[in-house]
């Protein structure tokens, strides 16, 4: 592939191509972070919708710290996915996940971006090399995999398929950490990625205890809130078991609890998702939500993981105007 046009750090406008939750998201992400930001849906509506989105973000995004000249207006709606790239330095695809529809979009973007530019696929399980098929330069496609709310989640996790240019994906890990994003640059392809695995193993294991009686939707979500959750906001799951092996750390907790990992606790196959369990599972959120609104949650997971970045360290402790705490 050509030479990117810019430096990572040197990006000012970005297209992200797909306006929905995901897409929506890295809109007010980049907007955020100061830079000018061309978008493009086809939907009819989707300008009123990303606005909207924008709009609910912003007040999370002031709490967080806006970078210097960030703004909404600062962002542009494409009548064409052609005009939404022209001069954009990178480009975010967010649509649907539907393999074809994806191999036809990252070819008509590699078609009408400027050459060298780097274009990331937020995709949540499709590997890039299934993905970079149709493109004439499949050099600079490669997988920016995001986290709902994109722009309060840090992860991202990059990775190029079989005919990516490892530059590309150099490129593009430095550009995520200069946007502010906290990047896991993979050396292969994996599908679901890291993250994704790591979570649909967990998911599955609570659609069968759900399927199973064994426990309810509220007994599942208490369990991680109230227990595991709280120390894997600062400490993942293999650092926080080695603590479980005292001062011996991981060894000795392996050597202690090794024989349990051939007990029955797991079952890594999704069970069959029939009217009874998607009932169980859509009456138990319903019952755990008491009475409010996906909006009035929206906001409240975001105030939460606001709440968690400072208390862990990673966001400074918010001050009043005469500069006490």
């Amino acid at each position: 592939m050509p030479s990117p046009p810019c430096a990572p750090d040197r990006v000012r406008r970005v297209a992200c191509i797909g306006a929905g939750v995901i897409g929506g998201g890295w809109v007010a992400h980049f907007l955020a972070r100061g830079y000018d930001v061309t978008a493009w849906d086809p939907a009819p509506d989707a300008e009123v919708k990303l606005r909207r989105l924008v709009d609910a973000a912003w007040p999370a995004l002031e709490q967080i710290g806006l970078a210097e000249g960030a703004s909404p207006d600062r962002l542009t709606l494409a009548p064409t996915l052609e005009e939404a790239v022209a001069e954009a330095d990178f480009v975010q695809e967010s649509a649907p996940e539907k393999l074809e529809l994806k191999r036809s979009l990252l070819a008509q973007l590699d078609a009408a971006a400027p050459a060298g530019v780097v274009i990331a696929s937020s995709t949540s399980g499709y590997p890039m090399t299934d993905m970079q098929t149709e493109a004439t330069d499949p050099g600079r496609l490669l997988v920016g995999h995001p986290f709902n709310p994109p722009y309060l989640i840090p992860l991202v996790e990059v990775v190029g398929g079989e005919k990516t240019d490892p530059a590309a994906v150099e490129w593009a890990s430095a550009f995520y950490t200069a946007a502010a994003k906290s990047v896991i640059t993979m050396d292969r392809e994996l599908p679901g990625f890291i993250a994704n695995r790591l979570q649909e193993a967990l998911w599955r294991e609570a659609l069968h205890m759900v399927a199973n009686g064994e426990a309810t939707v509220k007994d599942i979500d208490d369990s991680i809130t109230e227990g595991p959750g709280l120390r894997w906001a600062f400490m993942g799951p293999c650092l926080t078991f080695a603590l479980a092996g005292g001062e011996g750390g991981m060894g000795h907790m392996l050597d202690h609890f090794g024989p349990s990992l051939k007990s029955p606790w797991t079952r890594l196959e999704a069970p069959e998702l029939d009217d009874s369990l998607r009932t169980a599972m859509v009456d138990g959120c319903d019952e755990a939500a008491a009475g409010r609104s996906i909006a009035q949650l929206v906001a409240e997971r975001d105030q939460g993981v606001i709440n968690v970045l400072r208390a862990t360290g990673r966001l400074p402790e918010q001050r009043n105007e005469g500069g006490d705490k």
